[in-house]
């Protein structure tokens, strides 16, 4: 009997697009239904009804939530092909550490980016180049995080990519201007047909938080 996939997802998602990373990076074949987090589906609040939040993965009829236990998840189970978890214990909990770090930091910080102002906002562009700069050295010469291949840190880090330029546009900054070598790991990434296609565009996402900015009323 063949697995059947489910994800539930918004497209926007940095944390719905890892999965769909790894899931084309393992070539699993699966269904993609658009969820509109502003009027959920009976089957999202079925399938999550504590946080009632996509994604969700939903593997044979069991749903699994929180988009890094799903990651850890698709990598445990179908560990035949393409592992985006190192086999060395330590390296495995190290990959989890900066994983956590990116999800802290990235998302919370670039949240701020676009929906403040002045002194918040330009403390928040400080910290967010400041936390590039941490990942950025922690990359170092490898061509990934996960080393000559894609890893877990890989798939959770470049599925924020895309809102970047949110972040620059409001900001006024440039990543690539701070930390080229950041940027020089993205346009690695970006090779891969399972991110490049797993991405929305750039500019879709931007006007997507244009609409955020009016609905919260930021000015």
């Amino acid at each position: 009997m063949a697995d059947e996939v489910v994800l539930l997802d918004f497209w926007p998602s940095p944390f719905g697009i890892r999965l769909r990373i790894a899931l084309a990076e393992k070539g699993i074949v699966h269904e993609y239904k658009e969820e509109d987090v502003w009027n959920k589906s009976p089957l999202l609040l079925q399938m999550n009804p504590v946080h009632k939040k996509i994604p969700v993965l939903i593997h044979n009829g069991k749903p699994v939530s929180e988009s890094l236990i799903a990651l850890q998840y698709i990598d445990e189970v179908w560990n035949h092909k393409a592992p985006l978890l190192p086999s060395d214990s330590y390296l495995r909990a190290q990959a989890r550490f900066w994983a956590d770090f990116v999800d802290k930091k990235i998302f919370e910080i670039g949240r701020q980016l676009w929906a403040t102002k002045g002194e918040e906002q330009n403390a928040a562009i400080k910290e967010f180049l400041n936390c590039i700069g941490v990942l950025e050295r922690e990359l170092g010469d490898k061509p990934f995080f996960g080393g000559d291949t894609l890893g877990f840190v890989d798939v959770t880090l470049i599925s924020h990519y895309r809102w970047f330029l949110v972040y620059e546009k409001f900001g006024n900054f440039s990543v690539e201007a701070e930390h080229p070598e950041f940027i020089a790991w993205v346009k690695r990434c970006m090779e891969k047909e399972s991110v490049s296609k797993s991405l929305p565009e750039q500019e879709k996402v931007y006007d997507y938080a244009m609409l955020l900015r009016k609905k919260f009323g930021i000015e």
